[in-house]
């Protein structure tokens, strides 16, 4: 099947033990697609991505919220997959979230988390991404499993039909439920959850509050876009 009408995205910060991996992974399971990699490492990542014939632009400044938002927006295609560059996520996923945006989906996503802990996340964290889970669905009066997910397929022009806000950590929180109070059509899909590619960058505690932050704001603050006149 061809994929030709689908880019993959992801964003590094020194993740040169994964990232040919993760690259040589997509392109193989999505032949046609194009990988973009915002990139804002002191390592080889971008030398080793641009040498498997991804495409590799500097990350803004600001952040990982920043950056993630650039490569969405980097695409020109109509359906933009992410993907955390530390091989984490099962490329073998990837077909079934683009067929789930070509079947109708606004974002098809992943959920790691299941009915128990798997053994590659602490269970701390798991307890944490499912309240999560469930002060989202509240919010959204919709049942959201994973709102932490790295691992999302999305109909491109959703993507500049909000004003995201990319203040501070977790942002793909906002990428999932604002989305789903509008009411657009989102599913999940269950996925093991791997031993990550080299060592993580998460601050649990700036992230945990930021979370809380993103998912307790009040739905006027998740502003649309405001239509060309």
């Amino acid at each position: 099947m061809d994929y030709s009408d689908v880019s993959v995205v992801m964003i590094t910060l020194n993740e040169e033990e994964a990232i040919a991996k993760v690259v040589k992974d997509a392109m193989t399971a999505l032949p046609g697609a194009e990988v973009i990699v915002v990139d804002g490492s002191s390592d080889a990542t971008p030398e080793i991505a641009a040498g498997l014939g991804a495409r590799v632009v500097r990350e803004p400044g600001g952040g990982a919220a920043p950056a993630l938002l650039a490569a969405l927006q980097a695409s020109e295609r109509p359906i933009v997959v992410t993907v955390d560059a530390d091989d984490t996520y099962p490329a073998e996923i990837y077909p079934e979230l683009v067929a789930r945006v070509r079947a109708g989906d606004d974002i098809a996503g992943t959920d790691r988390l299941g009915k128990r802990p798997p053994s590659t996340m602490p269970v701390p964290n798991w307890f944490a991404n499912v309240g999560f889970g469930l002060v989202a669905s509240a919010r959204a009066r919709r049942r959201i499993l994973d709102v932490h997910s790295g691992q999302r397929a999305y109909r491109r022009g959703l993507i500049d039909e909000f004003a995201w806000d990319t203040n501070g950590p977790a942002f793909p929180v906002d990428l999932i439920l604002w989305p789903a109070v509008a009411g657009c059509r989102i599913s999940e899909v269950a996925i093991p959850y791997r031993e990550r590619i080299g060592a993580t960058t998460l601050s649990r505690w700036p992230s945990g509050v930021r979370t809380l932050q993103r998912l307790m704001r009040p739905a006027r603050a998740m502003r649309r876009t405001p239509a060309p006149a």
